[in-house]
């Protein structure tokens, strides 16, 4: 189990607006207001410690869009912010550190071009990378790991991926089940068991389907060292009080 153990509020943002998608799936979207900069200072003052900011725009398009709200989120709060969304290109990094990001967040390219993404994290440093490596189960029952914001299959498989990683230098790896993601059916334990039956050193955000407290606990004694929460927290299912006391227990 994890000694310490971080809770990641997300915002979602498309055309401007925080909003959730239902297993991925553009085309099922929630929207939760038109005020992501209202919102992050929200949580800054419930007590998160840091944000997971997602420009799905720039996720399925490329060219992450948010800047102006990332830089006003680090001046405004004392949040420590992990985004990404359409990360292509080396400058594109460096653009997202520069305006205050802590952490950005590679997807589909982590999945395409992992030397690329293992030179990055070699160049910046491994607390300032983190790889999403997001998976949906096949027809065989293994596991893929979809691209351009989860719209393609992608060729490699979450253990090819995982393992090649892990070997690369990776500190921080988040897995969403993308068939749990916004659904509010539990985060998917056994895959995250599995991932780090598989990399034990990695540390691992659980994402997608989480509902209450409970689940919060259970991923933490999975052995994740930290949890993404979205649909729960804006419909008010389940408080960032709540959730940060079962960070610590």
């Amino acid at each position: 189990m994890s000694d310490a153990f971080t809770v990641y509020p997300a915002i979602d943002v498309r055309e401007g607006r925080v909003v959730r998608l239902a297993q991925g799936d553009y085309a099922r979207e929630t929207r939760y207001g038109d005020a992501p900069l209202a919102l992050a200072r929200q949580y800054a003052e419930q007590g998160a410690a840091w944000l997971h900011l997602v420009d799905l725009d720039a996720a399925r398009e490329g060219g992450y869009t948010l800047l102006p709200l990332l830089r006003a989120i680090v001046a405004d709060t004392a949040l420590r912010v992990q985004t990404g969304g359409g990360v292509r290109r080396r400058e594109d990094v460096q653009r997202l550190l520069d305006a205050g990001a802590a952490r950005v967040v590679v997807g589909s390219l982590a999945v395409r071009e992992p030397a690329t993404v293992t030179r990055w994290i070699a160049e910046f440093g491994a607390e300032r990378i983190t790889v999403a490596l997001d998976a949906r189960r096949d027809a065989a029952g293994g596991w893929r790991v979809p691209v351009h914001g989860w719209t393609e299959d992608g060729e490699a498989t979450l253990d090819e991926s995982v393992f090649d990683y892990a070997l690369g230098g990776l500190r921080h790896l988040l897995s969403t089940d993308i068939d749990r993601d916004g659904m509010l059916s539990g985060p998917n334990l056994g895959l995250y068991a599995h991932v780090r039956a598989q990399a034990p050193a990695l540390q691992l955000q659980a994402s997608g389907g989480v509902r209450d407290a409970g689940d919060v606990a259970a991923a933490r004694e999975t052995g994740c060292a930290g949890i993404v929460l979205g649909r729960a927290l804006l419909e008010g299912r389940l408080t960032l009080a709540d959730a940060l006391a079962a960070a610590r227990c």
